[in-house]
């Protein structure tokens, strides 16, 4: 089984910066592409960042490309996410996901239902 809990969302001003973790149990977490997502009220969950096993593939959501960095540490089985010059629209409860692959891809990668394994999340809220 497979748990995944995400920390470092809180109040903060626009402009201001975040660092979200995803910390994974388990030893299969360096064999598995991560992503993150997110849902704001009313709204449904959308793509922000994904990442191959290794790191060395990234995708972002338009919305966040330039402002957000997403990371991982397979030796501490946590994965990141940078999020700097927020914005109000930025508001929303962050999810970190396994995907069910190693390799990411473009084409599937902002889909929900390529990740099997989801964590509870963490609000991040931004002021204006």
């Amino acid at each position: 089984q497979v748990q995944l809990v995400e920390s470092g969302g809180g109040l903060v001003q626009a402009g201001g910066s975040l660092r979200l973790s995803c910390a994974a149990s388990g030893r299969t977490f360096s064999s598995y592409a991560m992503g993150w997502f997110r849902q704001a009220p009313g709204k449904e969950r959308e793509f922000v960042a994904a990442i191959s096993w290794t790191g060395g593939r990234t995708y972002y959501a338009e919305s966040v490309k330039g402002r957000f960095a997403i990371s991982r540490d397979n030796a501490k089985n946590t994965m990141y996410l940078q999020t700097n010059s927020l914005k109000p629209e930025d508001t929303a409860v962050y999810y970190c996901a396994r995907a069910r692959v190693r390799t990411i891809v473009v084409e599937t990668c902002r889909a929900t239902s390529s990740y099997d394994y989801w964590g509870q999340g963490t609000q991040v809220t931004v002021s204006s």
